[in-house]
């Protein structure tokens, strides 16, 4: 396994472990609105290794386990850095715009930087695949990655969960547009995975503009 997705993962499970049992710990490291806004910028990078419990990480840590090796083969190592750090920076910044007004907003967790690999996954290998034991098919992963936008923008619209929604959605746009910057032949050879990949987030930007999400 590569060293610097090794080093990820690691980070991840141990400073979670670590916040699972110290409180004090994961509250000044966490996401939040309020404490960003008044200078404790360093949550936008600390709260994406920090998560809720043990299903939530290991959920994570397995999607990015499984996806990055095909970012890895296609890139090298530095490149894969950018699509993972600047994925989670682009889901945070997308939430920091999206709930700015919402100074008690709280959130942890990997999620944006793993679908944005996730996305620069598809992106790379239009044959990738999914298979869950429950269902007995191969599913197309671009099928998977536009159903979980579809998703997310459902969550936005109704926040009435406490999953991070935003941060996904940010995480996906940064994840996708890192990879077309890194690796500009793809708009000719996945230029109809491009636009299906795009659809999400063209809705996501009529229903701001139609008022049907409001940040």
């Amino acid at each position: 396994m590569n060293l610097y997705l090794i080093l990820i993962l690691l980070a991840n499970v141990l400073i979670s472990l670590k916040a699972f049992d110290d409180p004090y710990f994961f509250k000044k490291n966490e996401f939040n609105i309020g404490q960003i806004k008044q200078g404790s910028h360093y949550r936008m990078f600390t709260s994406a290794f920090l998560h809720v419990d043990l299903s939530h990480l290991a959920f994570n840590m397995l999607t990015l386990y499984f996806f990055a090796p095909t970012v890895l083969t296609q890139l090298d190592d530095f490149k894969f850095l950018i699509i993972y750090f600047g994925s989670l920076l682009a889901g945070n910044i997308f939430t920091l715009s999206f709930h700015k007004n919402d100074f008690h907003y709280r959130a942890v967790g990997a999620s944006g930087a793993v679908i944005g690999v996730l996305y620069a996954a598809i992106l790379l290998d239009s044959n990738l695949v999914l298979n869950f034991f429950f269902i007995p098919i191969d599913i197309p992963a671009y099928l998977f990655g536009i159903g979980y936008l579809l998703y997310t923008l459902y969550g936005m619209k109704n926040n009435n969960d406490l999953i991070g929604h935003s941060a996904h959605f940010g995480g996906a746009i940064g994840g996708f547009l890192i990879t077309l910057a890194q690796k500009p032949s793809l708009f000719w050879e996945q230029t109809a995975m491009i636009g299906l990949l795009c659809l999400p987030i063209l809705i996501l930007f009529i229903l701001i503009k139609t008022g049907k999400i409001k940040s």
